[in-house]
């Protein structure tokens, strides 16, 4: 039904596909955005629907599948009211350009709190302890529920994201000893020291007396605990708690190993299929304490991720921000202040980048440098070959979220490297991007082109160095690059092109280079008020001694 009726964004829709909480819907209700509640709905309905909205917002129940995302139409963002997403074909809409965000750290308490009340179950038998004394009359054998103390324990947590540090800092209150697995840690402590990281898994089995998964699914995590290990490495005593996806566990294997007391226990919250089937090997089995999926299921969490969903979705919508992002491969746009700055200069590196290169691209690459320098790579490398191939896609074809698939299926490598130095002659924090056409060089037919840059303190954008010609520029609007050879009486020519053609110079920037044979050249980076015409251009072309033209528009300075 339709919602939102006083819209004061023009234009923007929202579709809600699934139940969300009361406090999500008022927060769209004043966000201004039309939004529509279509629950239930099917397949068909959502494919057909899609298309004629900006943003959508799930929960589990809808299904985004491949045949929804092949055409998008409008839609730009996905919001996943949870932290999982496996109902949302992620390889297409990564490739359709669609952004998928969850709210992940709105449940980190309530999943973080669920697995500590699984393990703490487990270890005292709780579940068994209180089916048998409802059993019947009479029924009080304490001997055969006696349980283990947690204190004093080895607890191993696997990975070490938000939940799983939330679920070490409350064990760690408990007294247990910690120790982590994560292969994406890279530090050797984790909680100021308090957390002793272990890089082989196996070793890390040996140490634990119980162990609790916080990982992705997916290929990297897939029966991470399988037969071989439950039953030749892990401990005797091993207590198993699997509150993250039924695929990290080897569910088949693991009933074998408690039925022949390989290992003493194992809670789980998340099956390979559910709900689980009737005749599943671990619902026969007392050493075993399952619950349906429950992490997640609090009144508070509940309410949280769906007011998360909605406060993302807007955010998106009305400023480009991305929170919680699962398909931006390590795009990080919530960046620290000292580093957003620098997000401006790889747009306009790769949009003055663009107007010099003439033909394809084999490889981008990103080099940032000095001891300040900007570490989120992955951001400005995006956003710069973003802006390298608008000429070539068009303006609406490529984004921040499918510009790496759409370099990929074309053999553009990307690549991002941190140094520590700067380059030769320059100090400080410096940003180079460079271009490199098919031949791979000017002289194997194809171009290589680079820029260097930098942001000072008033947190604008410069250029350092166009190729080998030295500058201080800020990139911004109508922008002419001429490259003559260093001769008398080229810049008075290229001055009166431009006013003949009534055409303001606002800036201009002149820079000479020597190649190896000691020959000179020049570069003038001009820019206008308004655009030049293809006249001036070719004008300016025309004249002996002009060795290259390009225009350039990029955005004004305070965009």
């Amino acid at each position: 039904m339709p919602q939102g009726e006083g819209s004061t964004t023009p234009g923007l829709r929202i579709l809600v596909a699934d139940t969300l909480a009361k406090e999500g819907l008022e927060f769209l209700n004043g966000s201004g955005i039309a939004f529509e509640v279509k629950t239930p709905i099917t397949e068909d309905e959502l494919t057909a629907a899609v298309k004629e909205f900006d943003a959508l917002i799930v929960r589990s129940a809808a299904k985004v599948t491949a045949k929804v995302l092949e055409n998008p139409g409008r839609l730009k963002v996905i919001a996943r009211a949870g932290v999982g997403v496996d109902n949302i074909h992620l390889p297409t809409a990564t490739a359709k350009g669609v952004l998928v965000l969850n709210t992940a750290e709105a449940s980190t308490l309530s999943t973080a709190e669920h697995a500590l009340a699984l393990m703490m179950s487990l270890a005292r038998k709780i579940p068994a302890a209180h089916a048998h004394v409802s059993s019947g009359p009479a029924k009080w054998n304490k001997t055969h529920y006696q349980g283990t103390q947690l204190a004093g324990k080895t607890l191993g947590v696997v990975g070490l994201g938000r939940i799983g540090r939330t679920v070490a800092s409350r064990a760690i209150a408990m007294e247990m000893t910690v120790v982590g697995f994560d292969p994406y840690f890279t530090a050797e402590t984790a909680l100021d020291g308090k957390v002793r990281i272990v890089r082989d898994f196996d070793e890390f089995l040996s140490q634990v007396d119980v162990i609790t998964f916080h990982v992705p699914g997916g290929e990297g995590t897939k029966h991470l605990l399988n037969r071989d290990r439950l039953f030749n490495k892990c401990r005797p005593n091993l207590l198993v708690v699997n509150d993250a996806r039924g695929e990290v566990v080897d569910e088949f294997a693991l009933a074998d190993a408690l039925r022949e007391k390989k290992i003493a226990g194992a809670a789980l919250d998340v099956f390979i299929k559910e709900p689980t089937p009737p005749d599943h090997p671990l619902l026969k089995l007392e050493n075993a304490v399952l619950t349906p999926h429950l992490g997640a299921s609090t009144d508070e969490a509940q309410t949280a991720v769906s007011v998360e969903a909605c406060k993302s979705i807007v955010a998106y919508l009305t400023k480009g921000e991305i929170r919680g992002a699962v398909n931006a491969g390590g795009i990080k746009l919530d960046l620290p202040p000292d580093e957003l700055p620098f997000t401006k200069l790889a747009s306009r590196a790769g949009g003055l980048l663009a107007g010099l290169m003439d033909g394809g691209y084999k490889r981008i690459t990103l080099r940032a440098s000095g001891p300040r320098a900007p570490r989120h790579m992955n951001t400005l490398l995006r956003l710069a070959a973003v802006e390298l191939l608008k000429p070539h896609l068009g303006e609406g074809a490529v984004n921040v979220i499918n510009v790496e698939h759409l370099a990929r299926s074309r053999g553009i490598e990307l690549v991002a490297i941190h140094e520590e130095a700067p380059p030769a002659g320059l100090v400080g924090d410096v940003v180079g991007l460079r271009a490199e056409g098919p031949g791979g060089d000017v002289s194997g037919g194809g171009e290589t082109h680079r820029i260097l840059g930098t942001v000072y303190a008033d947190g604008l954008p410069r250029v350092l160095r166009i190729d080998d010609y030295a500058m201080d520029m800020i990139p911004e609007g109508n922008m002419v690059v001429v490259q003559n050879e260093d001769q008398p009486g080229v810049i008075g020519f290229v001055g009166t092109s431009f006013g003949d053609a009534r055409v303001n110079i606002a800036d201009m920037v002149i820079s000479r280079a020597y190649d190896k044979s000691g020959k000179a050249t020049a570069l003038m980076v001009i820019k206008t008020d308004s655009a030049p015409d293809a006249k001036l251009l070719g004008g300016l072309r025309a004249r002996p001694g002009i060795l290259k033209v390009k225009s350039v528009a990029l955005p004004p300075r305070d965009a």
